[in-house]
Formats: structure tokens, sequence, C-alpha cells
């Protein structure tokens, strides 16, 4: 059955993808521009001891990761997991994160513009095209320096012939490595992964197949791929593809459906008049990323956090586009006044501009007669 099932889906191996993958990329930036965190349990979320045991984790550094501590998980569990005196909570700053994938972003446009993020720290290029380096380990190297050279972080790279297999890649030699699996080399590099590693096996699929004494990928390629796929519906298939180191999807470049920025204030903005400063400031960012990208849009949405954790959204639609900071940073202040104005100290801010069109659909006044 597996032959038929190969015969069936053959495998395009034409392709070069890269997978990139930071570093516990939160938890780096705040340990670069703080040393004194590199030998800390550093924990990226709200400290629960202040929050009434509220909070989740954001992501943790590689120590605190030593302790059992991970993302996703309740912020009050690394009280219980690491020692008093290696524990560090850090609030996430958004704003700067956003603004350090921005730096890494640019590098991967610097080698394709078929560049897919899956996240702020992670991303999949397409650099089939790209002959400007001599082979997949040199392009490899330049990205990761290039991109520590402009951010003074780390990631680990992978590079393979479809998305599955370099995120594989990237994911088999972490934190700092750099994986090339070939099509020659893909099965052999398949046989020995867990088969938690594989992508779409989580904490209830993981048991099944265990269950069917499937550990590896040698023992997934050589289940039937049709019992696969009746025990699993459609994920099913696709492990059955995955084992055969067969991905077709493509590396899609998405539209933006919204721009904006967002700041956390520590302290807390305690009055009208900081929020109306700042809403001009978030504005005016939201706007210039918007033109960088050549776009305006129809929608403005406000987003507040009070010192409570207790977050609203308002959003005003509105006939015509939006030209400019002022229009925008008057637009999320009026929704700010319908929000009561200020009822508690506000934690968080955020503007976004939604519904939005290239700059070159303009705003047109048609005459009536």
């Amino acid at each position: 059955m597996g032959e038929l099932f190969r015969l069936r889906f053959p495998n395009d191996t034409s392709r070069r993808i890269v997978h990139v993958d930071m570093d516990a990329f939160y938890a780096s930036i705040e340990m670069r521009d703080r040393p004194e965190y590199r030998k800390k349990a550093l924990v990226i979320a709200h400290d629960p001891r202040k929050t009434g045991g509220k909070g989740v984790v954001t992501t943790a550094n590689y120590v605190a990761r030593q302790f059992g501590v991970h993302s996703a998980m309740p912020a009050q569990e690394a009280l219980h997991l690491v020692p008093r005196e290696l524990l560090v909570f850090r609030d996430p700053d958004f704003e700067k994160y956003r603004a350090v994938s921005a730096q890494i972003h640019q590098i991967f446009h610097q080698v394709s513009d078929l560049v897919q993020p899956v996240a702020l720290d992670e991303a999949y290029i397409d650099v089939t095209a790209n002959h400007d380096f001599s082979n997949s380990i040199s392009l490899a190297v330049w990205l990761q320096r290039s991109i520590e050279a402009a951010t003074h972080l780390t990631c680990a790279v992978g590079v393979s012939y479809n998305k599955f297999l370099a995120k594989m890649a990237s994911e088999y030699n972490k934190p700092g490595g750099r994986t090339v699996v070939t099509p020659d080399s893909a099965q052999e590099f398949l046989a020995d992964q867990p088969i938690g590693s594989f992508h779409g096996v989580g904490k209830k699929t993981l048991p099944k197949l265990i269950d069917m004494h499937i550990t590896n990928g040698a023992e997934l390629r050589a289940a039937d791929p049709q019992l696969l796929e009746r025990r699993f519906g459609k994920m099913g298939f696709v492990l059955a593809q995955h084992a055969r180191g067969i991905d077709p999807r493509p590396v899609e470049v998405r539209k933006a459906k919204s721009i904006g920025k967002e700041r956390t204030y520590n302290p807390p903005l305690q009055s009208d008049v900081a929020v109306k400063k700042e809403l001009e400031h978030l504005a005016a960012m939201t706007v210039a990323a918007a033109r960088k990208h050549e776009l305006h849009g129809k929608t403005v949405v406000l987003k507040v956090r009070d010192v409570d954790f207790h977050t609203q959204t308002r959003r005003v639609t509105a006939e015509n586009y939006f030209e400019d900071e002022t229009a925008v940073a008057e637009a999320a202040w009026q929704l700010w006044v319908e929000l009561g104005r200020l009822q508690r100290p506000v934690r968080l801010l955020g503007v976004t501009e939604t519904a939005l069109a290239p700059m070159s659909y303009q705003n047109i006044d048609l005459p009536l007669n």
C-alpha cells in the first residue's frame, strides 16, 4: 500500500524552502537588553504574585525551560517549579518584539519575496529562484549571521524541499543550529524522528499512535496509509504523506488584513490627557506602517486594557479612507470617549487600521448632478 500511495502522490523535490525559528525570541530580546537576566530563569509573563494568580506564560528562556516552564502554562505554576532566587518574571513588551521582528523580516526579504510569517519569531521562505548562494549551507549561514549582526539574537535554520521538512530541520538542532535535509537524506532523517515531533501529532493523537506501535518516523512510514486515514481522518492522510517526505503546500504570501500598533504602560496612564497623547502617537505609527505598504483603511479599532486586565475594543468604519494620522487619532479619541473616558488606570492601548486597500484606491466624491 505504501508504494501505491507514493505513486499516487508523487513528491516534488524541486523547491528549496527555508524555515527560520528564533531562539526563545521574547526572552532573548529581554536578556539582550538586560544582561543580568542571562543566568536567571526568565519567564515572560505577568508576575502572578501581582495579579492574584492570573496570567499565562508567553515564553521562557532555556534556564527556565530546564525546570519545566513552557509557553501557555499558567504563570502561577512557574512559582512552584523554579527556585525563587533564580526566577524572574518580565511583562511582555509586544511593541518592542514587533519592532525586532520587522528587522528580521527585512533580512528575509533580501533573499526572497516569497515569505510566509508564522509568528513574530518564525517564517517560511521559498528561495527556489535565488541563485546568489552556492549551496543551502551558505544561505543558512548568511541568514544566521545577518540576523545576529542586526539584532544580536540567534536562530535555528532548516532547509529542505518542502515546508514540513524545513520546519523539522530547524527544530532538530535548536538553539542556534542549522540543518539541511536533501531529497536523498529525507527518509533517513525522518526514520529516527520521534512521532511526537511530527506536525499535527498532539496530546490526543500521540497516545493513539503509540497504541498502534508507531513511535517514530520509520514506523509511521511502515503503517498502512488507509488505516491511518480511517483512524485519524484527514490528519491520517497528512501523516502518511509526511512519513514519505511529501508536503505540497506552497509558501503563502499573505496580504495584511490589518495594521496596528499597541503599547503597554508601566506605570499605567492616569489621565485622559495622557491617553490622548498616546493615541496620537500610536495613530502616527499605525499610519506610517500602513503607508510603508502603500495601504490605507476605512476602519479604526481601539483596544484598551486597564490595570485589572479588563480589555475592551471599539471600532468605527468611515465612508471614506482615513487619509492621515490626525484623522486616525481623532477616530481613536472618539472611541475612547464612547468607552466613558478614564475609569481605571490604563495598562495598554492599541490603535489598528482595518478594511485595508491600496492607496491607489482614492476617496472619490462623485457629482450628483
